[in-house]
This record gives C-alpha cells, structure tokens and sequence, in this order.
C-alpha cells in the first residue's frame, strides 16, 4: 500500500525571521560566506521552502578583518563592465580590502544565493560593516526576547499537558486460594459372613438307617 505524506507549505505569517550577528575578525572569505549564506536562505531551519522568504536578517561586523587563503590576497582581481566598449574596470583585492571592505563579503555571498528577485531581496537582508558597531541593537535584542517567550511557553505548555502524578495503589494482599479438599479414602466393605449350607438329603438318610 502507498502511502503519501503530505507536503509541508507554511504561510507567510508563520515564518519568522531571526536577526543573526556574525564577527568576520579572523574568519576565512569562503567559509564566511557559505555562514552567511545558509542564514539568509533560512536552510538552517526545519521550515525552510525553496520559494518563500523563510531566511533570517544577518550583520556582519568587523568585514575589515576577514582573511584569504593561499595567494588570493596578492592575485585576486575584482571585475566588472558597463557594457560600454573599452570600459572595463578591474580593483585589486588589496585595494578593494583597504577602500569597500564590506563589498568583499557581499560580493563572495552574493555569489552563493539564488540568481533570481527571491535572491535579491535575501540579499536585501545583509548588513556589513567594517567595524564593531552597528545600529541594530534593538532588532537583535528583539529577537532574543522573542526566543525566550517562545521557549517559555512551551515549557509550560508542557507543564498543562503532564497530569499530576498518580501515587501507585497499595497492591492488595492476593486472596488465599482455599485448599483443595482430599477426597476420603474408602474404607474396605467388611466381608459379610458366607451363609451354610443346609447338608444334603443324602446325609440325612443313611443316618437315618
């Protein structure tokens, strides 16, 4: 027998979209933007759909500091064209590093999101900044009052739906079964006494001679 499950739809007013800060202090380009990435696409969470905004907002801080591999620092050219010929402009990443360094996160991130409008307003969803700071503090702070409601109110949903425990019945003493009676032995019937026999005509007459 075949069996279908259905497909999981969310509306859109029950996906909710956290606020993620993430540091770049340190962190290598590529695996940065492969974090970010996945937050924005919102495939971290069991509700994630392909064609829903289910993503969460992310700040990136410290965007200065992020490190590359092997020769990328030296080799790694950035390009871009207006289409107009002769018009090419190509930005070293030493250069790009010291003048936009949030454009290097959102350039490598960019890369990894879909290539449609859904894409688009994920990326809409980016903020870096070079240094330490920024100014969502409150969305952040909102954010982590909300998961804690959340996980309160579960725990006491849970609390209501446990019964109070039930204190195990004192067992009752199992009744005795009553003995099985034996059944009397049978005394051996007393042998009656046989009966004589009168004696034989026969005796009586020769006595009689």
């Amino acid at each position: 027998m075949v069996t279908k499950i259905k497909q999981y739809n969310p509306s859109v007013s029950e996906v909710v979209s956290d606020w993620q800060v993430i540091d770049a202090s340190g962190q290598v380009l590529g695996r940065l933007a492969t974090q970010v990435a996945t937050l924005l696409m919102g495939k971290h969470k069991p509700t994630y759909v392909p064609h829903m905004l289910s993503g969460d907002f992310v700040i990136v801080i410290n965007a200065s500091e992020v490190k590359v591999t092997g020769l990328k620092a030296d080799k790694k050219v950035y390009r871009r064209h207006s289409q107009y010929p002769g018009n090419l402009k190509e930005i070293p990443y030493a250069q790009m590093q010291e003048r936009h360094p949030e454009r290097i996160i959102e350039l490598a991130v960019k890369g990894m999101l879909p290539k449609s409008k859904l894409g688009r307003q994920m990326l809409k969803r980016l903020k870096i900044y070079s240094g330490a700071e920024h100014p969502h503090s409150a969305q952040v702070l909102g954010s982590e009052r909300r998961e804690i409601r959340e996980a309160a109110a579960a725990e006491q949903f849970e609390a209501v739906k446990k019964p109070a425990a039930k204190k195990p019945a004192a067992k009752k003493p199992a009744a005795k079964k009553p003995a099985a009676k034996k059944p009397a032995a049978k005394k051996p019937a007393a042998k009656k006494p046989a009966a004589k026999k009168p004696a034989s005509n026969k005796a009586s007459e020769s006595g009689e001679k």
